[in-house]
């Protein structure tokens, strides 16, 4: 690698600790809605895969999501409650993977504050719905893809790049470590 490569690398990488990270998760998170919540336990080893639309992601950066008592995500989490979250804001940046772990509860106050009428195809008695369930992700490392000046400026640069030949590349990626 030359020193040229070296150097846009290096500015192509930012990591980001403690409320820096909270700020960027959140920034992330707001972009896409939705994840893929991955649980670590089944009864054949691998990993399950299911979108969940988020709730809500406090100033602690948890992510917080409703779910159905009897779901196979809650009986995975009694396993084990190691869980990685991957979000997508865009076709071309926004993305965060997120690692951490799940506790469920069945707080009667945090469901109503995280209650959506939307949520009520899942939980038809509404609010007070007995099979709702509360999960709080509590992210403890991640590591995300972004652009550093916002789609239409990343846009302008890739055609630049096509039409030029030379690189101008607008990615930003890191670790993030709360």
């Amino acid at each position: 690698m030359n020193s040229i490569d070296k150097q846009q690398e290096e500015t192509n990488r930012k990591n980001l600790v403690g409320p820096e990270a909270i700020d960027k998760i959140r920034s992330l998170i707001d972009k896409s809605g939705s994840c893929f919540f991955v649980t670590h336990a089944n009864l054949n080893g691998s990993h399950q895969s299911r979108p969940m639309a988020v709730q809500k992601t406090d100033d602690a950066g948890n992510v917080w999501f409703l779910s159905a008592k009897d779901s196979v995500k809650n009986m995975e989490l009694e396993q084990n409650t190691n869980v990685t979250l991957y979000f997508q804001g865009s076709s071309y940046s926004d993305f965060l993977e997120l690692n951490g772990h799940a506790e469920v509860s069945y707080d009667k106050e945090r469901i109503k504050e995280l209650w959506d009428p939307t949520i009520k195809t899942w939980f038809t008695e509404g609010v007070d719905d007995p099979r709702i369930s509360v999960i709080r992700f509590i992210p403890d490392s991640g590591y995300y893809w972004d652009n550093k000046h916002g789609n239409a400026i990343a846009g302008i640069k890739i055609l630049l790049s096509m039409i030029s030949g030379k690189t101008m590349d607008d990615s930003i990626e890191g670790n993030l470590n709360l």
